[in-house]
């Protein structure tokens, strides 16, 4: 059994890690976990996630009150509570500001597209929970409706939290939701962010549920057989053979290595 202490290096450990990713800046971002049926370990307000030590972890009940500590705990508890509350399950909740998936939350878009097999099977889909204000029970209203079906959400114009079994459990899924991220976007600087069909979704998926894994799954395209959808930036689809894609390929690599021998 994991004793107290060792959550609280743990929690200095994932704050650590997620300030060496520049997941977060300054003194942004909080993690909790759940110790008991009723106490959480929360980290305090006003300091960096990078230099945090065991003993500024703070010890709150399920209505915030502070049990230990010096320090103040996050203003952004309420959302943590929310979860604990509403998901007996989830023992570790994570919230940064990673750059790429903060991007999405700013644009207002989710990370739903079918665009890789291991973001369909482990992360599924990401939705946005609509903007609330920072420490009011706006932020908490949003994310519940969320809670219950995914892994995650991104926070309309504020970042990304994502909840899990434990701390590590919490923290992969942020990693993972940060990575989807950042290829989503390079994807679709090049008009090429094709989702994967619907039949290949549907294995996936059944993968997804022999593994145990909750929450929403992307649906995929409607690709027709032998062919993938491709989503362009501006929304319009298009379909492409593989053995055009392969042209295609060849043709750039072809270019660029001619362009290449030119600068030589």
């Amino acid at each position: 059994m994991i004793t107290e202490i060792k959550f609280r290096q743990q929690i200095c450990e994932i704050g650590k890690r997620v300030y060496q990713k520049g997941f977060v800046a300054a003194n942004d971002g909080n993690i909790s976990t759940r110790i008991s049926e009723n106490e959480f370990l929360i980290t305090p307000t006003g300091m960096s996630k990078g230099y945090m030590t065991p003993e500024m972890i703070v010890k709150v009940d399920g209505q915030g009150n502070v049990l230990e500590g010096d320090f103040k705990p996050t203003s952004e508890m309420k959302m943590h509570l929310l979860v604990y509350r509403e998901r007996p399950d989830i023992h570790s909740v994570v919230h940064v500001h990673p750059p790429y998936a903060t991007a999405f939350a700013i644009a207002g878009i989710p990370l739903d597209q079918a665009i890789m097999p291991e973001s369909v099977v482990y992360l599924g889909k990401i939705p946005i929970a609509e903007y609330g204000t920072p420490s009011t029970e706006e932020i908490p209203n949003a994310v519940k409706k969320h809670v219950h079906t995914h892994q995650g959400v991104l926070l309309e114009n504020h970042g990304a939290l994502t909840w899990g079994t434990s701390l590590e459990h919490a923290y992969y899924l942020m990693e993972s939701l940060e990575f989807s991220a950042k290829i989503n976007w390079i994807s679709k600087q090049i008009s090429g962010d094709r989702e994967l069909s619907k039949k290949h979704v549907q294995r996936l998926v059944d993968m997804k549920r022999a593994m145990g894994i909750m929450g929403e799954t992307p649906i995929g395209s409607d690709a027709p057989e032998g062919s993938h959808a491709i989503k362009k930036s501006k929304g319009v689809e298009y379909t492409l053979s593989e053995h055009d894609l392969n042209l295609i390929v060849e043709k750039v690599s072809k270019n660029v290595i001619e362009a290449l021998k030119i600068q030589n």
